[in-house]
Protein backbone atom coordinates (compact mmCIF):
# COMPACT_ATOMS: atom_id res chain seq x y z
CA UNK A 1 0.00 0.00 0.00
CA UNK A 2 1.73 3.17 -0.96
CA UNK A 3 1.03 6.37 -2.81
CA UNK A 4 3.41 8.06 -4.90
CA UNK A 5 4.93 11.56 -4.56
CA UNK A 6 6.08 13.54 -7.51
CA UNK A 7 9.18 16.17 -7.35
CA UNK A 8 8.74 19.36 -8.72
CA UNK A 9 10.87 21.03 -11.51
CA UNK A 10 11.56 23.92 -9.43
CA UNK A 11 12.97 21.66 -6.21
CA UNK A 12 15.24 19.38 -8.33
CA UNK A 13 17.65 22.38 -8.91
CA UNK A 14 18.19 22.47 -5.19
CA UNK A 15 17.79 18.94 -4.09
CA UNK A 16 20.82 17.87 -6.79
CA UNK A 17 23.02 20.46 -5.85
CA UNK A 18 22.96 19.07 -2.21
CA UNK A 19 22.91 15.27 -3.84
CA UNK A 20 26.08 16.64 -5.47
CA UNK A 21 27.63 18.11 -2.57
CA UNK A 22 26.78 14.36 -0.01
CA UNK A 23 28.10 12.56 -3.19
CA UNK A 24 31.61 13.99 -3.59
CA UNK A 25 32.57 13.07 0.17
CA UNK A 26 30.87 9.43 0.06
CA UNK A 27 31.61 7.76 -3.74
CA UNK A 28 29.67 4.79 -2.44
CA UNK A 29 25.96 5.90 -3.02
CA UNK A 30 24.19 4.87 -5.74
CA UNK A 31 20.84 5.87 -7.14
CA UNK A 32 18.18 4.44 -5.48
CA UNK A 33 16.07 1.74 -7.83
CA UNK A 34 18.27 2.67 -11.22
CA UNK A 35 21.64 1.38 -8.96
CA UNK A 36 24.03 3.60 -11.32
CA UNK A 37 26.56 5.33 -8.88
CA UNK A 38 25.07 8.68 -8.16
CA UNK A 39 29.12 10.41 -8.79
CA UNK A 40 28.49 9.68 -12.14
CA UNK A 41 25.37 11.36 -12.62
CA UNK A 42 26.61 14.40 -10.97
CA UNK A 43 28.54 14.90 -13.68
CA UNK A 44 25.59 15.94 -15.87
CA UNK A 45 23.04 18.03 -14.08
CA UNK A 46 20.35 17.17 -16.78
CA UNK A 47 21.12 13.30 -16.45
CA UNK A 48 20.72 13.86 -12.37
CA UNK A 49 17.43 15.69 -12.39
CA UNK A 50 16.17 12.87 -15.00
CA UNK A 51 17.31 9.66 -13.55
CA UNK A 52 17.57 10.36 -9.91
CA UNK A 53 14.58 12.78 -9.41
CA UNK A 54 12.50 12.57 -12.37
CA UNK A 55 10.95 9.80 -11.20
CA UNK A 56 7.67 8.54 -9.19
CA UNK A 57 8.72 7.30 -5.62
CA UNK A 58 6.46 5.65 -3.57
CA UNK A 59 5.75 6.14 0.37
CA UNK A 60 4.98 3.05 1.87
CA UNK A 61 1.83 2.55 4.26
CA UNK A 62 1.59 -0.80 4.90
CA UNK A 63 4.36 -3.55 4.56
CA UNK A 64 5.27 -5.51 1.77
CA UNK A 65 3.58 -9.10 2.64
CA UNK A 66 2.59 -11.95 1.24
CA UNK A 67 -1.58 -11.97 0.93
CA UNK A 68 -3.02 -15.35 0.56
CA UNK A 69 -5.38 -15.40 -3.02
CA UNK A 70 -8.59 -15.78 -0.56
CA UNK A 71 -7.63 -12.64 1.28
CA UNK A 72 -6.74 -10.56 -1.85
CA UNK A 73 -10.96 -9.31 -2.30
CA UNK A 74 -11.71 -9.02 2.06
CA UNK A 75 -8.19 -7.01 2.38
CA UNK A 76 -8.67 -4.65 -0.97
CA UNK A 77 -12.60 -3.93 0.32
CA UNK A 78 -12.16 -3.42 3.61
CA UNK A 79 -9.20 -0.84 2.67
CA UNK A 80 -11.47 0.94 0.42
CA UNK A 81 -13.86 1.49 3.14
CA UNK A 82 -12.15 2.65 5.53
CA UNK A 83 -9.82 4.84 3.45
CA UNK A 84 -12.45 5.53 0.29
CA UNK A 85 -13.06 9.15 1.23
CA UNK A 86 -9.77 10.94 1.62
CA UNK A 87 -9.27 15.11 1.72
CA UNK A 88 -6.04 16.36 -0.46
CA UNK A 89 -3.38 17.76 1.91
CA UNK A 90 0.19 18.76 1.39
CA UNK A 91 2.81 16.79 2.11
CA UNK A 92 6.62 18.47 3.31
CA UNK A 93 9.34 16.52 3.19
CA UNK A 94 11.87 19.02 5.38
CA UNK A 95 14.64 17.06 6.56
CA UNK A 96 16.76 14.87 4.85
CA UNK A 97 17.58 11.86 6.80
CA UNK A 98 20.01 8.43 6.59
CA UNK A 99 18.19 4.90 7.12
CA UNK A 100 19.43 1.54 7.42
CA UNK A 101 17.21 -1.74 6.04
CA UNK A 102 16.55 -4.46 8.86
CA UNK A 103 19.53 -6.37 8.44
CA UNK A 104 21.88 -3.42 7.99
CA UNK A 105 23.07 -4.46 4.93
CA UNK A 106 21.95 -1.29 2.76
CA UNK A 107 22.08 2.94 4.09
CA UNK A 108 19.87 5.25 2.39
CA UNK A 109 19.80 8.83 1.96
CA UNK A 110 16.05 9.79 2.29
CA UNK A 111 13.96 13.21 2.68
CA UNK A 112 11.78 12.74 5.60
CA UNK A 113 7.97 13.94 6.60
CA UNK A 114 8.01 15.71 9.63
CA UNK A 115 5.22 17.81 9.86
CA UNK A 116 2.94 18.69 7.11
CA UNK A 117 1.02 15.82 6.04
CA UNK A 118 2.39 13.52 9.14
CA UNK A 119 -0.83 13.50 10.79
CA UNK A 120 -2.83 12.18 7.61
CA UNK A 121 -0.30 10.09 6.53
CA UNK A 122 0.06 8.32 10.22
CA UNK A 123 -3.66 8.15 10.36
CA UNK A 124 -3.50 6.02 6.85
CA UNK A 125 -1.01 3.67 8.55
CA UNK A 126 -2.95 3.04 11.47
CA UNK A 127 -6.26 2.23 9.20
CA UNK A 128 -3.63 -0.47 6.98
CA UNK A 129 -2.75 -1.40 10.84
CA UNK A 130 -5.84 -2.45 11.67
CA UNK A 131 -6.83 -4.54 8.69
CA UNK A 132 -3.49 -6.29 8.44
CA UNK A 133 -4.34 -7.13 12.23
CA UNK A 134 -7.76 -8.52 11.17
CA UNK A 135 -5.86 -10.76 8.16
CA UNK A 136 -3.28 -12.11 10.33
CA UNK A 137 -0.58 -9.86 8.44
CA UNK A 138 2.38 -8.32 10.06
CA UNK A 139 1.97 -4.93 10.79
CA UNK A 140 3.82 -1.75 9.77
CA UNK A 141 6.96 -0.86 11.85
CA UNK A 142 6.15 1.12 15.23
CA UNK A 143 6.45 4.55 15.17
CA UNK A 144 6.73 5.10 11.45
CA UNK A 145 8.29 7.52 9.55
CA UNK A 146 7.39 8.50 6.51
CA UNK A 147 9.80 9.14 3.81
CA UNK A 148 11.61 8.65 -0.12
CA UNK A 149 14.70 7.26 -0.66
CA UNK A 150 16.64 8.95 -3.38
CA UNK A 151 20.42 7.45 -2.67
CA UNK A 152 21.75 3.60 -1.34
CA UNK A 153 25.32 2.44 -0.33
CA UNK A 154 26.01 -1.06 0.18
CA UNK A 155 26.68 -1.90 4.20
CA UNK A 156 25.88 -0.09 7.36
CA UNK A 157 28.01 3.35 6.55
CA UNK A 158 25.00 5.31 7.98
CA UNK A 159 27.49 7.52 11.00
CA UNK A 160 29.47 8.52 8.37
CA UNK A 161 26.72 9.39 5.87
CA UNK A 162 24.86 11.20 8.46
CA UNK A 163 28.24 13.55 9.70
CA UNK A 164 28.28 14.03 6.08
CA UNK A 165 24.30 15.23 5.76
CA UNK A 166 24.56 17.22 8.96
CA UNK A 167 27.89 19.14 7.67
CA UNK A 168 26.20 19.86 4.14
CA UNK A 169 22.55 20.76 6.28
CA UNK A 170 24.76 23.26 8.70
CA UNK A 171 26.12 24.92 5.40
CA UNK A 172 22.95 24.68 3.38
CA UNK A 173 21.41 27.14 6.09
CA UNK A 174 20.73 30.37 5.73
CA UNK A 175 21.38 30.00 1.69
CA UNK A 176 18.95 28.75 -0.89
CA UNK A 177 17.63 26.22 1.18
CA UNK A 178 13.95 26.93 2.78
CA UNK A 179 12.58 25.15 5.56
CA UNK A 180 10.82 22.50 2.95
CA UNK A 181 13.14 20.83 0.97
CA UNK A 182 10.12 20.20 -1.35
CA UNK A 183 6.05 19.75 -1.31
CA UNK A 184 3.33 17.63 -2.76
CA UNK A 185 0.41 17.10 -2.89
CA UNK A 186 -1.24 13.57 -1.55
CA UNK A 187 -3.46 12.45 -4.61
CA UNK A 188 -4.72 9.16 -3.39
CA UNK A 189 -3.36 5.63 -2.04
CA UNK A 190 -3.07 2.58 -4.17
CA UNK A 191 -2.17 -1.28 -3.37
CA UNK A 192 -0.55 -3.33 -5.50
CA UNK A 193 -0.75 -7.33 -5.40
CA UNK A 194 1.67 -9.11 -7.34
CA UNK A 195 1.45 -7.42 -11.19
CA UNK A 196 -2.12 -6.02 -10.35
CA UNK A 197 -2.80 -2.39 -9.24
CA UNK A 198 -6.00 -1.29 -6.91
CA UNK A 199 -6.89 2.50 -6.40
CA UNK A 200 -8.34 2.60 -2.91
CA UNK A 201 -9.62 6.42 -2.38
CA UNK A 202 -11.26 8.97 -3.93
CA UNK A 203 -10.26 12.62 -3.46
CA UNK A 204 -12.48 15.22 -2.27
CA UNK A 205 -10.69 18.88 -3.16
CA UNK A 206 -10.02 21.19 0.13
Amino acid sequence: FFFTVNISSPSKKEISAFLKKVSSQEPSLNVVDVDVPLNILCQNDEKLEQVALGREFHISLGRTVPIRVHQIDSVISMLKQKLQIQRQFWIDFNKWEVFLNDDHTRTFLSVEVVQGGLIEITKQIEAVNTIYRLHNLPEFYKDPRPHISLAWAPGDIGHSLKKVVDEEMKCSVGKSFKKSIFSCKFKGIECKVGKKAYAICNMQNF
